[in-house]
């Protein structure tokens, strides 16, 4: 479900955050479709159940999830849940836009990558990551 990368620089709490937010974007965690409890995934992730809390609590403020006392966590299924996060996301586009643009790539690869599937393929102008 969610894999944790030690040797990643952000926090493992960011990491589940992620994780969890990129499971519900894409429909892998339905709507109304209850989260693992906090203790359950600490146990699976062999990490503190605070941790999980606190990924769960932030889920909850930028509109991802929902609890219910004595149920759980469930995800939403509110579009206009992630207004915010739409916003740190358009902001993140421009900036690295901005920076491929000057590094080379032109209009046509940076359109070319927008007409990609969602799953990821070549990068514009280079390779997958890993080969050479």
């Amino acid at each position: 479900m969610i894999s944790l990368n030690y040797r990643d620089s952000r926090p493992i709490y960011e990491q589940i955050k992620d994780g969890l937010r990129k499971l519900i974007v894409t429909g892998a965690i339905g709507t109304d479709e209850k989260l693992p409890s906090v203790r359950s995934l600490a146990t699976q992730l062999s990490i503190n159940p605070n941790t999980i809390q606190r990924a769960y609590n932030e889920l909850e403020g930028e509109g991802y999830i929902y609890s219910v006392p004595g149920k759980g966590s469930f995800a939403t299924g509110e579009t206009g849940a992630g207004t915010a996060r739409r916003q740190e996301l358009w902001e993140k586009t421009r900036e690295l836009l901005a920076e491929l643009r000057y590094l080379g790539v032109s209009q046509e690869e940076l359109m070319a990558l927008l007409e990609e599937e969602p799953s990821g393929g070549t990068p514009a102008g280079g390779r997958k990551e890993g080969t050479r």
